[in-house]
């Protein structure tokens, strides 16, 4: 039996430091010392040890529930752009039958609370251990590091079950683990005094895969363009799409960063926490269950694999998202999933080669150990960091913050961003930008990236009938592809109408039995 999340936060105060320094990253990110030399009482002493605190948080066990099933099955199952039909957890997921006994919901709750619980001891450990030989811009840019990744966990975790419960003390949760939710307004008004403090700590750039202040201001922009809908009823607060479009604004125009060049690139090992990755979560090879990236085993083929080992998580492609792509956007839809008769020469490099049969994912599948020259990688350790915040996301941001609650703009600076974007894809660019417009682009830009069901829970906080009416006419179905054509197959199950509840997920069983105070009405966050 899974322990509770109330329960297991815990554990965290006795076993973080030894959880979080086994194979959270890759040697250039971090320098592991011995674990018999670390303890509660000799660490947080110096800038490197509380560095190698907060580089824990990248990766590793914290994550492991979220990306090796969350984010793709919740972001894209659930958004319409993919289709597991033999896991039953999944199906529930595509026909919106969710029960709070589903293990795939349960899963990505205790993932995201345990990354919180992980943030709050170290950012509690710095604290209060930290000695003042340690300058305090040191000690506020690691607390930053620390208040940007729980509220990158906490975004996700109100997107997904609305009003929850703010936890940043573990030892009160210890000694009071009957705790009520807060209020969904009062959970995003946390989310963002993490991120105004990270924004203002953090440096300007650091080393390879570590966030920076624009990280932060990048965050902080996706936080407010959300905030603006909460509560609306079809006008967003134009004051929360104006600091929406001035920290977006801000990244855009005053970061110095740029979109990688060729959007395949972006999703090749070798290109990992690239310029233009904002957060990415680390994962090393060739580490235990539990610890690595088990994104792999959705490939199609054991020809593709590390080791030649056998996948078990193919992965589907939905009609709907088909025939979005159908046109001429043939190098992200290339990117994203494969169609019979594509051909990856950078998978299966050594027999010249793959060619796909079926359509289904492409995009995190990075081939062999030969492919990436990392020996040690494994069928469930890939070795691809997989960005949760890119600067495309920004700048369509900024495009739609500028957009606000009219019908269409021509804005110069909306219009270059959003550009920008298409015409890495090699899609000719626009001249006028409309809400569906830019939905329909970030689904494109981002399918497989599992930020598909949270744009529309967005949509759902201020356009909830039309949010509501996107999911009823998806086509939630896998297809047939053969010579140029495609000819969808059956449902796999009677798809239940989406209602505007159908945005917020069940909270899972087990949390609500140890903790029954969860039904109770949220409640306000005491600041």
């Amino acid at each position: 039996m899974k322990i509770p999340v109330i329960k297991r936060f815990a554990f965290w105060l006795l076993v973080v430091l030894s959880a979080g320094f086994m194979g959270s990253c890759d040697g250039n990110f971090l320098d592991r010392p011995p674990l018999s030399q670390i303890s509660a009482d000799n660490f947080y002493q110096t800038r490197s040890d509380l560095r190698l605190a907060t580089a824990a948080l990248y990766g590793g066990a914290p994550w492991d529930g979220w990306q090796n099933s969350g984010f793709l099955l919740l972001g894209d199952v659930m958004g319409g752009n993919m289709v597991l039909n033999w896991y039953t957890d999944a199906v529930q997921l595509n026909t919106f039958s969710i029960t709070g006994q589903n293990a795939i919901m349960a899963g990505a709750w205790a993932s995201l609370f345990n990354v919180v619980a992980h943030c709050n001891v170290t950012i509690k450990a710095i604290q209060e251990k930290a000695p003042n030989s340690i300058s305090p811009t040191d000690k506020n840019a690691a607390i930053g590091e620390a208040r940007f990744i729980r509220a990158m966990a906490y975004y996700h975790i109100a997107m997904l079950w609305g009003a929850v419960p703010i936890i940043e003390d573990n030892d009160k949760l210890v000694s009071n683990p009957l705790v009520n939710r807060n209020r969904l307004e009062d959970v995003y008004q946390f989310i963002v005094s993490d991120l105004t403090f990270a924004a203002t700590h953090l440096p300007a750039s650091d080393e390879t895969g570590r966030v920076s202040k624009w990280s932060a201001q990048g965050l902080l922009a996706k936080v407010y363009l959300t905030l603006s809908g909460l509560n609306q009823n079809g006008v967003r607060n134009q004051s929360y799409l104006d600091s929406a479009k001035v920290y977006a604004g801000n990244v855009c125009q005053n970061s110095g960063l740029s979109l990688l060049s060729g959007y395949d690139n972006l999703f090749k090992a070798q290109n990992n926490n690239n310029n233009e990755s904002l957060f990415a979560i680390q994962f090393a090879p060739g580490v235990g269950w539990g610890q690595g990236n088990r994104i792999q085993t959705y490939a199609p083929s054991s020809e593709i694999t590390p080791r030649k080992e056998s996948p078990w998580f193919l992965a589907s492609v939905s009609y709907d998202l088909y025939l979005l792509f159908a046109g001429n956007d043939s190098i992200r839809r290339k990117a994203s999933f494969m169609l019979p008769g594509d051909k990856y020469l950078e998978l299966n490099r050594a027999g010249g080669g793959y060619t796909a049969s079926t359509p289904v994912l492409k995009k995190h599948i990075i081939g062999t150990e030969t492919d990436n020259n990392a020996p040690t990688m494994t069928l469930t350790s890939s070795i691809e960091a997989n960005a949760m915040l890119r600067l495309a996301d920004v700048y369509l941001v900024y495009a739609e913050a500028i957009l606000g609650n009219n019908a269409s703009t021509s804005d110069a600076q909306a219009l270059l961003y959003f550009n920008k974007v298409r015409e890495r894809a090699a899609i000719e660019p626009v001249s006028v930008i409309d809400p569906d417009l830019l939905l329909q682009e970030r689904r494109r830009e981002f399918a497989f990236e599992g930020k598909a069901w949270f744009d529309l829970v967005q949509l759902s906080y201020y356009q909830p009938q039309k949010a509501v009416s996107l999911l009823n006419n998806q086509k939630r179905v896998t297809f047939q592809y053969s010579g140029g054509l495609a000819t969808p197959n059956d449902p796999i199950g009677s798809i239940t109408p989406a209602t505007i509840s159908t945005f917020t997920l069940q909270l899972p069983s087990a949390e609500i039995t140890a903790n029954p105070r969860l039904l109770e009405p949220p409640v306000p966050y005491s600041f």
